[in-house]
């Protein structure tokens, strides 16, 4: 069976959208209507006109996607398709947290569960977290979760002095520092640039700091440079295809893996197979509680509009 054409033939007879994030495997990225970013992908579950959403990513990105058309059916290729990050922060324990804040704003990056989400005032992606923490007046404190990597970036950038919860991502923890160096020393040439869920001695190494998506758009405008990439693996499909003449080279890991780099489980559960059988059976399907959808539809909006 020739999959890539039965699923746009699915597509087609189901008005569906398939949307792809940039750290899935490349046959899906190939297939679908729109890859991107969380920012981007959230801009565009919240814009579709389709009837059922297809989301080539994991479970949070599924339940933002939820949120947002909740008349709609949102499928997930894979429902263990978890993150490690959203799992950091369990919604009962960080309940506690804000409550004992609070005067305190709460963003939460969107890599967070629905719940968490809903006890949030606003939420931001790392696309636009500069932007959501700059808009607060100074004044005001801020709780910001879950990512504690992610949050002492914007502190260090913004001058602001932020409660941060301790949660983290493992694919970007995963960079080895001496695996790194020693890199860089064959490659003395090549610039490092790397997302700001990496940890801090990372960072210092790093000429462009950014999204999956404003990495991209750096490459871009320096296709004739070399880069040491530091995020998921899979962001050098989409850096390839748009600059092939480009020399790119995944940061190592701190373990020996089969890429020699750090590559997402999560994102990897979701196979060209899967994605045809959830669009053919509309399974699994996401459903999120209907008050936690009310709870959590607002600070979603509220980062939409600020990143217009």
């Amino acid at each position: 069976m020739d999959l890539v054409k039965e699923i746009q033939g699915l597509k087609k007879k189901k008005n569906a959208v398939i949307l792809a994030h940039y750290y899935q495997v490349p046959e899906i990225q190939d297939i679908a209507d729109y890859v991107g970013d969380s920012l981007g992908l959230s801009q565009r579950a919240a814009e579709t006109n389709a009837d059922i959403i297809v989301f080539a990513g994991v479970h949070f990105m599924a339940e933002t996607a939820k949120i947002l058309n909740p008349s709609k059916k949102v499928v997930l290729p894979d429902l263990n398709a978890g993150c490690s990050l959203a799992d950091s922060c369990p919604p009962e324990a960080f309940k506690q947290f804000t409550e004992a804040h609070p005067d305190h704003v709460v963003i939460t990056y969107v890599n967070c569960s629905a719940e968490i989400k809903a006890l949030s005032d606003i939420v931001c992606t790392s696309s636009n977290a500069l932007k959501i923490v700059q808009s607060i007046p100074r004044e005001t404190p801020i709780i910001f979760a879950p990512d504690k990597n992610l949050g002492a970036y914007i502190m260090k950038e913004t001058g602001r002095n932020m409660l941060l919860w301790d949660g983290s991502c493992v694919v970007h923890e995963a960079f080895s520092m001496d695996k790194l160096i020693e890199l860089h020393k064959k490659h003395p040439d090549y610039k490092i640039i790397a997302h700001p869920e990496s940890e801090d001695h990372i960072l210092k190494t790093a000429t462009y700091i950014g999204s999956t998506s404003g990495m991209i758009n750096y490459v871009k405008s320096h296709a004739d440079q070399k880069f040491i990439v530091a995020t998921e693996a899979g962001i050098l499909h989409k850096m390839r295809e748009e600059m092939p003449h480009t020399e790119l080279i995944p940061a190592p890991a701190k373990e020996d893996n089969t890429c020699a780099c750090s590559e997402c489980h999560f994102m990897k559960m979701n196979t060209l197979q899967k994605l045809y059988d959830c669009l053919l059976n509309e399974s699994p399907e996401i459903e999120v509680d209907p008050g936690i959808i009310d709870r959590a539809l607002l600070p979603i909006e509220r980062m939409l509009e600020l990143s217009k």
